[in-house]
């Protein structure tokens, strides 16, 4: 309907063993708790987790793991990785930034994902079936 609905999840745990001068040994592995949902409208937030759409209790982890990454020129990387949303899990290509600054590092990238390759939600006139995700992690090295 041309309305765009914002979100984040409040609870990644991650094991990040990237180094861009070896990226062939570098690795990436993330998850959220799907319950820690925030849309800033707790009705939406508690559809969101039922079974209609993410069903946290059956599948309460969205899990991230790096398959390969390619450098593409200054701080900006392209990382396949294998996604894994409910019991669904494809493979898709992340384009971020990597930077350092003193003792810490910084990803930042976008992906868009159709949410229907995911089982979540079902057909809808009104709700797109793209979704844009916008990841910003910051580290320690």
């Amino acid at each position: 309907m041309g309305i765009n609905t914002g979100g984040s999840f409040s609870s990644l745990k991650a094991d990040i063993k990237f180094d861009p001068e070896h990226l062939d040994a570098s690795t990436i592995e993330a998850s959220i708790d799907v319950k820690t949902i925030n849309t800033d409208n707790e009705t939406r937030d508690h559809h969101l987790k039922s079974d209609s759409y993410f069903d946290a209790e059956k599948f309460p982890e969205i899990t991230m793991k790096s398959v390969s990454f390619k450098h593409k020129s200054g701080d900006s990387y392209t990382g396949v990785f294998k996604l894994t949303i409910k019991d669904k899990t494809n493979q898709t290509e992340v384009p971020f930034t990597y930077s350092e600054n003193g003792n810490t590092a910084s990803f930042k990238g976008t992906l868009r994902i159709k949410r229907t390759d995911y089982g979540v939600g079902g057909k809808s006139l009104v709700m797109s079936n793209d979704v844009t995700i916008t990841i910003n992690v910051d580290t320690s090295k």
